[in-house]
C-alpha cells in the first residue's frame, strides 16, 4: 500500500476518512475553500465525480482556510454549503493546512520537498492527480478548470 493509501483524515462529519479504500482507484485531490472566487469549481468537480465514479475515480474535497480566510465556517456550514449550493457528493475532510509548519501530512506527500510535483500550494483549489498505485501523476492550478480538457484527459489516462 502506497503512503497515500495509508493516511487516516477526519471527514468534515467527524468521522475517519481512510485513504486505504481509495488504493485501486484514481484520486483528484483538490482543496476546497467556500468564498473564493473559484468556489463555482464545485459545481465542476461533482460532474467529474458523476462522471467517472463507476469507473473506479473520486474527488476527494480538503476545506482549507489559508487563502484569505476564504473557507472561515464551521463544519456544518461547509457541510450545508457543498450540499445544498453544489449538491456535493464527494467525501471533504476536516478543514486542513496545506502549507507551512503545520502542513497535512498528505500535502506533504503531494508537494513536499521529494514529492514528483513540489511546491507551495499557491490558491484554493489546486488540483493533484493521484494514480491507482497513490502515485501523483499530475498537478493543475488553481485555475484549470474541471472541465479542462488536458485535466478530463490525464483523468482518462489514468483510469486506463
Amino acid at each position: 500500500m502506497s503512503a497515500i493509501h495509508k493516511l487516516v483524515l477526519q471527514g468534515l462529519d467527524g468521522q475517519e476518512l481512510p485513504l486505504a479504500p481509495y488504493a485501486g482507484k484514481v484520486l483528484l485531490v483538490v482543496n476546497v475553500a467556500s468564498k473564493c472566487g473559484l468556489t463555482p469549481q464545485y459545481a465542476g468537480l461533482e460532474q467529474l465525480q458523476q462522471q467517472f465514479q463507476s469507473r473506479g475515480f473520486s474527488v476527494l474535497g480538503l476545506p482549507c482556510n489559508q487563502f484569505a480566510g476564504q473557507e472561515p465556517g464551521s463544519a456544518e456550514d461547509i457541510q450545508s454549503f457543498c450540499s445544498t449550493t453544489y449538491g456535493v457528493s464527494f467525501p471533504l475532510s476536516a478543514k486542513i493546512e496545506v502549507n507551512g509548519a503545520e502542513r497535512h501530512p498528505l500535502y506533504t506527500l503531494l508537494a513536499g520537498e521529494g514529492a514528483e510535483f513540489p511546491g507551495e500550494i499557491t490558491w484554493n483549489f489546486e488540483k493533484f492527480l493521484v494514480g491507482k498505485d497513490g502515485r501523483v501523476l499530475a498537478r493543475f492550478s488553481p485555475r484549470t478548470t474541471p472541465d479542462d480538457p488536458a485535466l478530463l484527459q490525464a483523468i482518462e489516462q489514468a483510469l486506463g
